[in-house]
């Protein structure tokens, strides 16, 4: 394996067109919620199924670009304010507890024996259990968690360039760029994967498969050409998390598009366009996601039909869903989380949590893991 040793650095004009993609959305951020419609009241219904909270967890205030890893029979979660928790994903046992001293700006990634975060000082932090390994300053801005796998971290900056570092010893192995990017990025989870032996990775409204060895391009597939007057309304990056539906990776693209991938020959599936800005859930049977106005749509994940839609939840804000146990889970801005019957998008459950969902809830052994922005994980069951 040959592998380069070469240090990379951002030109005068990437650094100008990071701070105005930050500046840009900061500004549409602001304004989205001025004008926004009052959130549709909750619908009165008999519920049909239960979600039960089996355990929750105090971890510690969280902001949207912090996520959840799950991997080897732990769940790892990261607080704003730096602190990392390693649970056990079935008692809610505290398996260790650390400090890395900095805010964190993007995390958690692991893989059971690594763990890695970026902090707000574009410092790369790389955990062996509750101990810091190696710290390395990056040479700008990364909002999507790192990815841990094969004793590798892999991070994507804000200029949607890829690095690959060696979690043993933190040493520089290769930098992946396309070239020709677009001027914007979108300031929120992109996507950084593996599937199989290939690392997948959002690069505007493409998603890549890299060799994790080189960097070097296996395949692009294009979730659709954007459209617009300017820079902002042309805007499509990738929405991670990127979730599977059997040989299928199915994705957002941001005010654009939904669609599968088919894995195996690098290749759209299918794509449906939607101008949602959240992740959606996927499972063999089905991809659900909701646009702007939070209309829910479901469509087979083999051909893209509409499968339904419900229009009960528009304006409450709805994050990322999840598909658990033959339910579609919701999170909305007030604290609920809704559960959705995947056959037909009849409501059949609701519970109240402590804020809104922070990011994408994970399924594992059976639970549903949904963390707040409030900082508490909670696992749920839904016989």
């Amino acid at each position: 394996m040959n592998l380069s040793t070469r240090r990379a650095s951002f030109s005068r004009g990437q650094a100008a067109r990071m701070a105005l993609s930050a500046a840009v959305l900061a500004l549409l951020s602001a304004c989205s919620g001025s004008g926004r419609p009052k959130p549709t009241p909750l619908e009165d219904f008999k519920p049909s199924r239960s979600a039960q909270v089996v355990w929750s967890a105090k971890v510690g205030a969280a902001q949207g670009t912090l996520s959840l890893a799950t991997s080897d029979g732990q769940v790892h979660m990261a607080s704003a304010d730096g602190t990392l928790v390693s649970l056990d994903p079935s008692t809610g046992k505290e398996r260790w507890r650390a400090a890395i001293g900095a805010p964190v700006a993007a995390g958690v990634g692991s893989d059971g024996r690594f763990s890695a975060v970026v902090t707000a000082d574009n410092e790369l932090v790389v955990l062996e259990g509750a101990q810091v390994k190696w710290r390395e300053r990056l040479p700008g801005r990364a909002i999507t968690a790192p990815l841990v796998a094969g004793e590798r971290v892999f991070v994507q900056l804000l200029d949607r360039s890829v690095r690959a570092y060696d979690a043993l010893d933190a040493r520089w192995i290769w930098q992946f760029q396309r070239p020709g990017g677009e001027p914007l990025a979108l300031s929120q989870q992109g996507v950084l994967t593996a599937f199989r032996d290939t690392l997948v990775v959002g690069v505007g409204s493409r998603l890549v498969g890299l060799d994790p060895a080189r960097g070097t391009v296996r395949f692009e597939a294009s979730l659709g050409v954007p459209r617009g007057s300017n820079e902002v309304e042309r805007l499509a990056d990738l929405i991670g998390p990127a979730v599977r539906a059997e040989d299928d990776l199915c994705v957002r693209a941001f005010q654009l598009s939904a669609g599968c991938i088919d894995m195996n020959r690098g290749a759209v599936r299918w794509t449906r366009p939607q101008a949602g800005t959240q992740g959606v859930a996927a499972s063999n049977d089905l991809v659900v996601g909701a646009d702007g106005a939070d209309r829910l749509s479901a469509w087979n994940a083999d051909t893209g039909e509409v499968l339904w839609r419900v229009e009960r939840f528009q304006y409450r804000g709805l994050g990322t869903p999840a598909y658990a146990n033959g339910l579609v889970a919701v999170g909305d801005q007030e604290g609920y989380l809704h559960f959705l019957a995947a056959q037909d998008g009849r409501t059949v459950a609701r519970v109240s949590l402590d804020g809104p969902v922070n990011g994408a809830p994970r399924v594992v052994n059976g639970l549903l893991l949904v963390a707040t922005r409030a900082g508490t994980l909670y696992a749920l069951r839904t016989p």
